[in-house]
Formats: C-alpha cells, structure tokens, sequence
C-alpha cells in the first residue's frame, strides 16, 4: 500500500467521509469566508447524516499567501502543480480522503450549505449531483448577462441534446461526485472544459445524475474572475464536439449520403427515362457524387470514434455499434471495397470503351464517369478505413467482435432511465 492509500485508511478509520474540495489560485480576500461557510457546510452534513469531513484547498500556485490563511484556518492545502481549473480539482480529489467530493468555487459566489442536500443524493445512491443555479437563484451581479441568457443555455442545451444529461445548468461550479464515480470517469481536462468533461462522461457511462437547486452571488475578489467567457466557451464547445462522434461525424454524414444519394437517384433516372423528371443536369451529378463519398467517409470516422471511445473507456458500447460487430471486420471491409472499387472499374472501362468507339471525340454525358469514379472512390475509403478501425481497435481484424467486453463497467454504477445518444 503506498503513503496516499495509507493516509486514506487511517482517515477512514477515523470517520472521514466527505471532503469539501476549492480550487484556489490567489483567493485571499475570499478563502476566509468560503472555509467558514464550507465549515458550516460539513456541521451541517454531520447533524443530518452523521459524516465528517475535511477541507481540501487546491492552491495553484496562489502567490498571495492563500496557502498559509487557509492552514490558519484548519483547511488541508494540495499543491497541484499543473496549470487550470479542472487539473486544481483533479489533483485536490486525488489528495481528498472522502468518499463523497463536493466541489466549489473559492470566491464566495458559491454557498457550500447548498452542498449539503447533495450529499443526501450521493448517499440515496446517486453518482452525480448537480447544481443548478437558475433552480436556486442568481442574485444580481453574479453572473454577466452573455453567460447567463446566451452562453450557459446554449452549451447546456447542446450537452443535453448531444448526450441526454437532463440537467437544466451544466456548468454550475457547485456539484458532488462520489469517489468510485469519479475514479471510474478518469477526468482528464485540465481548462474550464473539465465542468463538461464531468457531466458528459457521467451520462455516457449511465451513471445516476440528480439534480438540486443552488445560488449564485457575486464573488468577493477587487479583481476580475480566472473565467474567459469567449475563449472558455470555445473550450467546452469543442469538447462536446470532440466526445460526440455521432454528432461531429455522423449526423453530418447522414446529411450528405442521403443528399447525394437523391441526386444520383435523379440522375440515373434522367439517364433511364429521359424527361419524366426535370433534367438536373452535370453539376447536380458531380455534387452528388461528391456528397455521397463525404457521407460515406464521415460514417467512417464515427464509427472510429465511436470504438476510440468504447477502448479508452469514455462511452458505453451503443446498439448500433453492437449491431455492427456481428458483421464487420477487416475482411469484409477489405472484400466490400475490393467489390465496389472493380464496380467503379467496370464502369470507367465501360466508359473508356465507348470513347474509343466514339473515334475519341468527347461527350457531355457524364454519368457513368462519375458513377465510376464513384465506386472506385468508395472501395479505397472502405478498404481504408477497415485498417483504421482494425488499428483504433486493438490491431485485431475482428474489431468489433468483443466491443461489448471492452465497454466500462462498474457494478456501482446505476441505470438511468434514459440512454445517451452519442
């Protein structure tokens, strides 16, 4: 057993069991007032569940003294060495010696009383417990009006279409997590991004997500906050983005197979019986060709991120996914694209053979040149991609055989009512 472990069993031993975590990075005018009302907090939670706590300063790095005031205050003080807000937070859980983690901020916006209905949640079984500051109440001042009616409605709803949290403020810094959820989450981001990564890792792994009401006042620093609302909101953006192949891959690929499809559809059926529809001519032809082969890419690299996710332990295996694993494999990719790109041959021989009877004199006919590029085009990407996949899933031809056994589990975890759809 190392030093950390051995320090968390004689602090269990005595009876710790929640720890109150603040990121701190230069907090001195606030950090006073948050380890008073986070004290209050762990009186609280002991009276109702019979818990006692600790509280843990993430400093990063604070050169203000922050470190020596909370010590003076009986606060336990991390030094994390890394550089953000998520990697503070990450490294003051690691230090924790709670079974339950309740995170806040240590500018006085937050009140940590309000944490004490999450722990009631985490003990209910839940895995996650959110705040939600416009349940609760924003006091005015407390948060700028861009974050408030723009930027926190619009990444929250995006988050909930994306991955079906159902949580009405992702981003509300005030939220407790269980110890074995957030070791089976592996949280990685170090920026503001880690307020998503959270939440989203949460949902694609089904683990419980509850929800309680939470206020907001204005902090008490002279200075401005840490947050950047346009470079901040960029990073959580893109991290939805980048942990929603569905949604960054698939559903725009969707779009354009199905497009390109109907405008090779039109074509060929202007081709076969001329003027039953209205004729839509070469260029039509050429964009839909042209979507098709960017669709059929696109569900490619859905599918890879879909598996990279399933190995690396972010997502759950989804029914499409499973479906998928009773057929493909290197093999049958390798033999569908060698099967489409001879098709796009014949086609282009075809063609070849008609412009040479034509005494090489030029057409304006170009479907079947199209067509064959076409196929030619989807046989390399399918055959491509297969090795792609066979490498993202172990360098194994059967890639998706034994997807369901890779997928997290954790007998902890509890079923949600819903399934996410990324």
């Amino acid at each position: 057993m190392d030093l950390l472990s051995t320090d968390r069993f004689r602090q269990g031993a005595r009876g710790l069991d929640v720890s109150i975590v603040m990121p701190c990075l230069n907090e001195a005018q606030s950090l006073a007032h948050c380890i008073a009302n986070a004290r209050e907090a762990l009186g609280r939670i002991e009276a109702c569940y019979g818990l006692a706590g600790e509280i843990v300063i993430a400093d990063n790095g604070s050169t203000d003294g922050s470190q020596k005031l909370a010590l003076a205050r009986g606060a336990r003080v991390v030094d994390v060495t890394a550089k953000g807000y998520g990697a503070a937070l990450i490294g003051g859980f690691d230090a924790a010696y709670g079974r339950y983690l309740l995170m806040g901020d240590a500018d006085g916006s937050y009140d940590f009383t309000d944490g004490v209905a999450m722990i009631g949640r985490l003990i209910d079984g839940a895995d996650l417990c959110m705040g939600s500051r416009f349940d609760g109440g924003i006091a005015a001042g407390a948060m700028p009006w861009k974050n408030r009616y723009i930027g926190n409605p619009a990444l929250t709803g995006i988050l909930n279409l994306f991955f079906r949290t159902g949580v009405s403020d992702a981003h509300c810094g005030l939220r407790a997590i269980s110890r074995d959820a957030f070791e089976e989450l592996d949280l990685s981001g170090a920026g503001m991004e880690f307020a998503s990564e959270m939440v989203i890792k949460a949902s694609l792994k089904q683990l419980r997500i509850d929800e309680v009401p939470a206020t907001l006042s204005p902090d008490l620093r002279d200075r401005p906050p840490h947050l950047r609302p346009w470079r901040d909101g960029w990073r959580h953006l893109r991290y939805l983005l980048m942990l929603s192949p569905t949604w960054v891959f698939g559903m725009p690929a969707a779009v354009a197979l199905m497009t390109g499809l109907a405008l090779i559809g039109a074509a060929i059926g202007e081709a076969l019986w001329p003027g039953l529809a209205p004729a839509i001519g070469s260029y039509w032809t050429i964009l839909g060709s042209a979507l098709v082969a960017i669709g059929h890419l696109g569900m490619l690299l859905a599918l890879s991120g879909d598996l990279y996710g399933i190995r690396a332990g972010h997502r759950r295996a989804s029914g499409m996914t499973l479906l998928m694993s009773r057929f493909a494999n290197l093999e049958s990719m390798l033999l569908s694209g060698l099967a489409s790109a001879m098709t796009g041959l014949g086609v282009l021989a075809l063609v070849y053979a008609k412009w040479v009877g034509r005494d090489y004199q030029a057409t304006s006919d170009i479907l079947l040149p199209v067509l064959g590029t076409l196929g030619l085009t989807l046989g390399f990407q399918n055959a491509l991609g297969g090795f792609l996949l066979a490498i993202i899933g172990g360098h194994e031809a059967r890639f998706l055989a034994t997807v369901e056994d890779r997928a997290p589990v954790n007998s902890s975890v509890h079923s949600k009512r819903h399934e996410p759809l990324a």
